[in-house]
């Protein structure tokens, strides 16, 4: 197969070549052709087909590396082909793939495709990518938050009896552009007025309309933002003030955690909400025109270059002293 994959078949066959998996790393981390060693920095590189690594000329430590080097693949000794079939499932599944889907589908075991999509999650984040939200004239963001967590007919009473109304529940922040993107802010247990207005100031240009509820967290926006209020008390939709785009996007993220992923830890909720994201926000592109999941993936991989995750990071052990 000569040409580049469409569908998750192709792409199967395609990278079951790693020759071919170099060649489109390659083309994507480099794209004026020109090798460029990642420690130093130098241009005087050769390929050694028969290890498949690049040696740079000049004597420094790593003067040998592969393409996995300085990528959310390094260090890594699972295959590429298996890196990038997870990839395109995780970019490309409405309502994501779990690390039992991708340990039956690319035969690693359970506990090492769970680190996989850690990883790839790490690649699926570009938050601060285009400046803030709105700016323009009149335009126009939905600000909302919603809550992640167990249901309180599913616990035991006598948990049920001592939680709050939302106690045990994690508060996610939402900002969605209308026609544009979304941004999320993972608050904890954070849900005060003067944190959530940080964020939408750091997030959203001064002069936006503004589209919330009535929870009075949001008061003092008006200050920098024309802030408009529906209340959900009274009716959802009031002429054009609404944050129904933002419930959409509740709703898938809620559809991925209770259906595929079922059970996820507060402290790595965030990775999952990106990863929601950015399957939203990638959804069409500028000028309206829905993007197939080779170009999704192609914007995935795009993402990989400079980040890093360890499993000490993934789990919350960085600093701790092994006896």
């Amino acid at each position: 197969m000569a040409h580049e994959p469409k569908t998750l078949q192709e792409a199967i066959q395609y990278f079951s070549d790693p020759d071919r998996c170099i060649d489109y790393l390659a083309n994507r981390r480099w794209r004026d052709g020109v090798v460029l060693c990642p420690t130093c920095g130098s241009k005087d590189v050769s390929y050694v087909p028969s290890r498949r690594v690049w040696q740079c000329k000049t004597r420094h430590p790593k003067c040998q590396f592969s393409i996995k080097v300085g990528t959310i693949f390094e260090d890594s000794a699972i295959a590429l082909e298996k890196w990038l079939t997870a990839m395109w499932m995780c970019a490309n599944c409405k309502n994501g793939v779990s690390s039992w889907e991708i340990h039956r589908s690319v035969g690693v075991t359970q506990k090492s495709a769970w680190f996989m999509l850690q990883r790839i999650r790490l690649a699926l984040q570009d938050k601060q990518s285009g400046g803030k939200l709105g700016g323009g004239p009149q335009s126009k963001v939905e600000i909302d938050e919603t809550f992640i967590g167990g249901k309180a007919r599913n616990m035991h009473k006598s948990r049920r009896d001592r939680m709050t109304t939302y106690g045990a529940k994690t508060a996610v922040l939402g900002m969605l552009e209308r026609g544009g993107k979304v941004r999320t802010a993972v608050l904890g247990n954070k849900r005060r007025g003067n944190v959530m207005q940080q964020i939408v100031r750091d997030n959203v240009a001064s002069g936006t309309w503004l589209m919330t509820d009535e929870f009075t967290g949001y008061t003092g926006l008006g200050k920098d933002y024309t802030h408009l209020v529906v209340n959900h008390l009274e009716r959802y939709v009031q002429g054009n003030v609404h944050t129904q785009g933002l419930e959409n996007f509740w709703s898938l993220l809620k559809r991925s955690l209770g259906g595929t992923y079922v059970s996820v830890e507060p402290f790595h909720l965030f990775r999952y909400v990106d990863e929601q994201a950015f399957r939203f926000n990638n959804r069409k592109d500028a000028d309206g025109n829905k993007l197939t999941d080779a170009d999704r993936f192609n914007i995935a991989v795009s993402q990989i270059l400079g980040k890093r995750l360890t499993y000490a990071e993934v789990t919350g052990k960085v600093g701790e002293t092994a006896f």
